[in-house]
């Protein structure tokens, strides 16, 4: 089976289904707008395949391999003093911008959601930031070095899910005002439903949280020799500090600095390459030119084939990264509006993504030619290629610089997850047991919370440290995780007949069965695709390292079939428990958001005078603070009583950092365009001396 071809063809289903649901809601079509998002998507997807195709079939040339003459690499602890020294500046840094930016938390929402007043661009690099973990620069790079460029098929396989995503189940989450993926199955079908999804989510959390802890022990093994387990928890006491401190608002401004930082080491390491081999056409060259391949082996493989890592990476994990992943979501629900979010996601996929595939596995890519140039030697570790390459070609100091950049990914990455299972077991543990306890008792059930699941997160780095590598530890976790969660979230949003027993028996009996593959790897055989079993132990849970990958296929099936299965023979759900929650009910979302009809469409950013001394008050869904604006603003931005409006000092480059919603409370007759706010929202966008603002309608 041609492996791009399978790719594209399964994947295309998924897209035209999108597209389809997207069309009846009148967001994709012929002309306008509608067809600016038609051809924005089609577009999308035919660079993605042209680039992979390109890679896959183009002929190219091939260096002649050269023998290595050297006397080998030293053994014992990489780099220097200066290096070491470069580090720790580093992690000071870092929690000082957290701790700083993270000052005046006084509500959840802003611990959380950092008050939902950020620009598309800082969500997106966040974002980045967020999806290149520390495990991805070790497990990539030693896939890069065994695999080449079929590296990079997980980071270019998302496209496939963005119509569903930014059309189908990013309005209805924003709009909904939902603080967690567990309150939208209770909100669409009851308590009980919540309470299954937040077992299976705090699961999938916590242990992405130990993954990327156990990494980090990994790297400090190999740089200073340390223990793996003490080495983890240096590390997550960092992180912990400022989320604890900070929440959403340290993450997001952390992840800004941190994603830079990852984006110019990748460009650093193959510019270092290129260097040592006289330019990027000799590196490029010297890559073998199966690794210059953009999918590797089919089925033959079990540790690494494209078959699973479509199943793992492209379904099953990429959906669960962009529809389920609370650290994610709440990256969209911190954006100012629905629009900036998509805006966010598009440039992700479109720009930042393959240049994250680049980072990850520049390390690899470049160890792989220099070892066909003669200067590395052959048959490296694999996974110790990444600090290998990255000392033989940084001076000191830069070296330093290089694994301060994997700390970031490190802390990028588990700073996300921590606030993410903070939030979860605020809104759906703590709240429902104590709904009328005060913001002052939830911020620190939040912070208390952050720092145990931290300690949860380290207790889970002994059981990923038995997985032969980083990459086998996180697809085996995922691959068993993740299946009924997509599941059960896509038929609920996407299928009005899905019914609360249909998708309890997907998630109950999706993960029965998954644990049960586990016990007996050969109930997998079946959805296998031919991949051969590979030798394991005969521990209990040992399973999980058979058919890894393809568990994904198997956990998806079983739960499709019994989420179908139940929701045939149930009675459907009435349509007015499902408004603004199913698709085609974005309407009623946005209704429930704004408190009156209104579209989607914003106004331009309109330059404005700020007055404070409003009335306080809180008005819709949000309690946003109520505003007075002048008749000559409000013909500006097309606004009107109830309209909600969005104040933000002028200086774009503070990406919403000094910003605020508000909703129109009255419109005085006055040609000049002003705003009088309230003493607490004037302090939030104009907290020193006075300074230009701009005023948007959004809805």
């Amino acid at each position: 089976m041609d492996p791009y071809l399978y790719q594209y063809g399964l994947g295309g289903v998924v897209f035209a289904v999108g597209l389809v649901y997207a069309g009846r809601q009148g967001y994709v079509g012929l002309s306008g707008r509608p067809l600016r998002n038609l051809l924005a998507m089609f577009g999308g997807l035919a660079f993605f395949a042209a680039l992979q195709g390109w890679l896959q079939y183009a002929p190219m040339e091939t260096a002649a391999p050269v023998a290595y003459t050297g006397d080998g690499l030293e053994e014992g602890v990489l780099g220097t003093g200066l290096d070491y020294g470069v580090m720790i500046a580093y992690f000071v840094a870092i929690l000082a911008i957290g701790t700083w930016f993270g000052r005046k938390q006084k509500s959840t929402k802003d611990f959380f959601f950092a008050g939902q007043r950020f620009s598309w661009w800082l969500i997106a690099f966040s974002l980045v930031a967020t999806t290149i973990g520390s495990y991805s620069f070790v497990k990539y790079s030693k896939i890069a070095y065994n695999y080449g460029l079929a590296s990079s098929q997980t980071y270019l396989n998302d496209w496939f899910w963005l119509p569903l995503f930014i059309f189908g189940w990013l309005p209805i989450l924003y709009f909904s005002r939902l603080t967690s993926i567990p309150e939208y199955f209770e909100r669409r079908f009851g308590r009980s439903t919540r309470n299954v999804v937040t077992g299976l989510l705090l699961v999938y959390l916590i242990g992405y949280v130990g993954v990327n802890l156990f990494t980090m022990g990994k790297a400090l093994h190999i740089l200073l020799g340390w223990d793996v387990f003490w080495g983890a928890v240096c590390v997550a006491c960092i992180s912990a500090v400022y989320v604890t401190f900070g929440g959403q608002t340290s993450v997001i401004m952390t992840d800004l600095f941190q994603g830079v930082m990852l984006l110019a080491t990748g460009a650093l390491i193959i510019y270092l390459g290129a260097e040592m081999l006289g330019g990027m056409e000799p590196l490029w060259e010297h890559m073998p030119r199966g690794h210059r391949k953009s999918f590797t082996n089919f089925n033959v493989d079990p540790a690494y084939h494209s078959v699973g890592i479509f199943w793992q990476d492209a379904m099953a994990n990429s959906a669960t990264f962009y529809f389920l992943n609370q650290g994610m979501l709440m990256r969209f629900m911190a954006a100012r509006s629905v629009e900036e979010g998509r805006k966010a996601v598009i440039s992700v996929l479109v720009i930042l993504m393959p240049i994250a595939a680049i980072v990850v596995a520049s390390g690899g890519w470049v160890g792989k030619a220099l070892e066909h140039a003669g200067i590395l030697p052959p048959g490296m570790d694999g996974g110790e290629v990444f600090f290998i390459t990255s000392e033989l070609l940084a001076r000191p100091g830069v070296f330093g610089l290089i694994m301060a950049a994997l700390t970031a990914a490190l802390m990028s990455t588990v700073d996300t997850l921590i606030t993410a299972v903070a939030a979860i077991v605020v809104n759906d543990v703590y709240v429902p047991k104590r709904p009328k306890a005060t913001d002052g008792e939830l911020l620190k059930v939040a912070r208390l919370t952050s720092i145990g699941v931290t300690l949860l997160g380290i207790s889970l780095v002994p059981i990923f440290n038995q997985f032969d590598s980083i990459y086998a530890a996180h697809g085996a976790f995922t691959a068993a995780v993740t299946p009924p969660l997509v599941v059960a979230l896509l038929l609920s949003v996407f299928w009005r007949r899905f019914t609360e027993r249909a998708a309890i028996a997907t998630l109950v009996g999706g993960a029965g069965a998954i644990f049960a593959s586990i016990l007996f790897p050969e109930l997998v055989a079946p959805f296998a695709h031919g991949v051969p079993p590979k030798e394991i132990g005969d521990g209990l849970f040992d399973g999980a390292q058979q058919y890894k990958y393809m568990r994904a296929l198997y956990g998806l099936s079983v739960s499709a079939i019994c989420g179908i299965g139940v929701a045939l023979f149930t009675k459907p759900p009435s349509q007015e428990r499902q408004r603004g929650l199913v698709w085609g009910t974005q309407a009623d979302a946005l209704r429930y958001y704004k408190g009156s009809d209104g579209t989607e469409s914003a106004s331009a950013m309109v330059p404005a005078g700020l007055k404070r001394g409003g009335e306080v008050m809180a008005l819709g869904s949000g309690r946003l603070p109520g505003v007075v604006i002048s008749s000559g603003l409000a013909a500006s931005i097309e606004a009107g009583e109830g309209d909600i409006v969005y104040v933000t000092d002028a200086r774009w480059w503070l990406g919403g950092l000094r910003a605020s919603h508000a909703k129109v409370h009255r419109v005085v007759d006055d040609a000049e365009p002003w705003a009088q706010v309230p003493d607490a929202l004037y302090a939030d966008v104009l907290p020193g001396r006075v300074r230009p603002v701009k005023v948007q309608r959004l809805y």
